[in-house]
């Protein structure tokens, strides 16, 4: 009998997350793993108790054409990477030494705090157009894998 692997497992979840956003210009989804375990989930929408942009009938930064990768402070959702970082704390569970796998590569905004959470691999299926992101990945110590089905 074959057995799926664990990125495919793990990316299957944060695809399955993704289902969940709110965002109606790029549905995100991740997943934090440390030794196999599931850590938390995250995706993409408006924090709790607020409306959301499908809610609304609008995007703020398509309204605006703001292209992707830019403006980042100017959209309501909570991103899935920080979502997915706060439940890890709101339930008290360190995700320092973890990975995190997202459907779309960290902006700059989630990069810094998967740094600062102590995450050490990201395995992302998209690539995000954030250039900053890009650079400061390569500068920190955290190993980036682009999943490839």
């Amino acid at each position: 009998m074959s057995r799926i692997s664990w990125d495919e497992y793990f990316m299957s979840m944060a695809e399955l997350a993704s289902k969940r956003s709110t965002c109606l210009r790029r549905k995100v989804g991740a997943v934090i793993i440390k030794d196999n375990q599931i850590l938390a989930t995250g995706y993409n929408g408006a924090p709790k108790g607020l409306p959301n942009c499908c809610d609304l009938g609008e995007c703020i930064r398509q309204k605006m054409n703001i292209p992707s990768g830019e403006r980042h402070e100017l959209c309501r959702a909570v991103h899935a990477e920080n979502n997915a970082i706060t439940q890890c704390a709101v339930n008290g569970v360190s995700c320092k030494g973890g990975t995190i796998y997202v459907t779309s590569s960290p902006c700059i905004m989630c990069l810094k705090q998967i740094i600062n959470a102590g995450i050490k691999k990201i395995i992302a299926l998209e690539i995000y157009p954030d250039k900053m992101s890009k650079e400061m990945l390569e500068m920190c110590n955290i190993e980036f894998i682009q999943y490839i089905r």
